[in-house]
């Protein structure tokens, strides 16, 4: 079993990870810090400068944002000045009314809301964010590498908080290093009072695909699914598995006003890591107990995984979370530890170099994708199969797989990133 100080460790980082967000969070983190640098300066803000990293740029640009019916950036900026509250962390936007909606809309047609891309920003995660009211009094802050993690706060040009950005670097240096092994061991062997607070996870992710079932939500594809479901897919667990997870992204996506479980600093992530393996444990009749150990193995894997490839990156965080969701399938249909490398391995086989064009309402194919084929490498695993080390990049070692995926994510997919973005904002 793993050690009570590991354990402590390895929950600390979970529970750091794992937090509710209301809104994409790319755009609720320049929410988070226009709120701040606002705070600082003790007043509404006459104007905003916002420059960002490429990455929270693309990120930002298409997604719906909680409570407006608007897409994109200047509302979240305006509502971050005029209602937001940094103490809220990702939720930062959540007192969002319909009159500061109306008031938001009116400061953007004000011309006081500027957006720039900062190509050399040291961090795929950067914002930094100049406030100024009428009477020359100014503010700056300055959010990199986490999406709540500010690095520079100033006051007329005081410095009130500095420490150097961490730049790209994958992992935290005061994280704990977790292996596959130890991620299978905590998930399965940890005293259960110490983890069911994951729970929360299946709680948040299931009302906002329930909220986006009932509704009319960015592409629809969780209700389309349902609707069409029992002709083309049958009344089946994958069936359930993709409508439930597609619609809390749809949800989300769209800007419903809901908070999701997050993983990692991105909701999306959150929804693929929780939602097939609550509705496959539901489907399979599984105990709280099971079900409770197959999340946290889903969340635990994500988070390992994201270690090495970074907060931000040009390849699509589904790959990540619906990789975590298959580890969790095996362990719901009975497999062990040899069925969950066999999963992975079969997963990064697959879905290795699906980009990530942005936040947007169609992340809910790609995450349909994921989650279909997270049954499809689970399946595999359990009759045996496992994509073998002559094949592509897949390693004999699990953890050599997991890092070749990362190191393709991180370093070789950079020049997709750069003209994706290029061919996102010259459309």
């Amino acid at each position: 079993m793993v050690s009570e100080s590991k354990r402590e460790k390895i929950i600390a980082l979970i529970k750091r990870e794992v937090v509710p967000a209301i809104g994409c969070t790319e755009p609720v983190a320049v929410a988070l810090c226009v709120a701040k640098a606002t705070e600082l300066l003790g007043s509404v803000p006459a104007r905003i400068e916002c420059a960002l990293s490429g990455n929270m740029l693309k990120n930002a640009m298409g997604v719906g944002i909680p409570g407006t019916g608007m897409i994109g950036l200047p509302i979240a900026m305006a509502l971050g000045a005029l209602v937001g509250k940094s103490a809220y962390g990702l939720e930062v936007l959540k007192d969002v009314t319909p009159e500061a909606v109306e008031r938001g809309v009116n400061y953007i047609s004000e011309g006081r809301v500027a957006i720039s891309h900062d190509e050399a920003a040291p961090s795929k995660l950067h914002v930094d964010v100049r406030v100024a009211d009428d009477d020359g009094h100014t503010s700056r802050a300055v959010i990199s590498c986490e999406h709540t993690h500010f690095i520079l706060l100033q006051k007329d040009g005081e410095v009130v908080l500095k420490e150097e950005s961490a730049g790209d670097a994958a992992e935290n240096e005061d994280d704990i290093a977790l292996d596959l092994a130890t991620v299978y061991e905590f998930a399965t062997e940890t005293p259960l009072d110490e983890i069911s607070f994951i729970l929360e996870a299946k709680e948040l992710n299931m009302a906002a695909a329930e909220t986006a079932l009932s509704g009319d939500y960015g592409h629809s594809l969780g209700s389309t699914i349902r609707k069409y479901g029992l002709k083309y897919y049958g009344d089946t667990p994958v069936e359930h598995m993709i409508s439930y997870t597609s619609a809390a992204c749809d949800a989300r996506m769209s800007g419903a006003p809901v908070a999701v479980m997050s993983n990692s600093g991105s909701g999306n992530q959150g929804i693929t890591a929780t939602m097939p393996v609550v509705s496959f444990a539901a489907d399979m009749e599984a105990t709280e107990e099971q079900t409770i150990r197959a999340l946290i193995l889903s969340h635990l894997t994500s988070i390992y995984i994201k270690q090495s490839l970074g907060r931000l990156s040009a390849l699509c965080g589904c790959v990540v979370a619906s990789t975590g969701a298959s580890a969790a399938i095996v362990y719901l249909m009975g497999g062990g530890y040899n069925e969950v490398c066999a999963a992975v391995k079969n997963m990064v086989a697959n879905l290795t170099g699906m980009i990530c064009d942005g936040a947007k309402p169609s992340c809910s194919l790609k995450i349909s994708s994921g989650v279909s084929t997270a049954m499809m490498s689970a399946m595999l695993a359990m009759n045996g199969k496992c994509v073998t080390s002559t094949e592509g990049i897949i390693s004999d070692d699990v953890d050599a797989t997991i890092h070749n995926l990362t190191s393709i994510g991180r370093e070789a997919m950079n020049e997709t990133d750069r003209l994706v973005l290029r061919i996102m904002t010259s459309k």
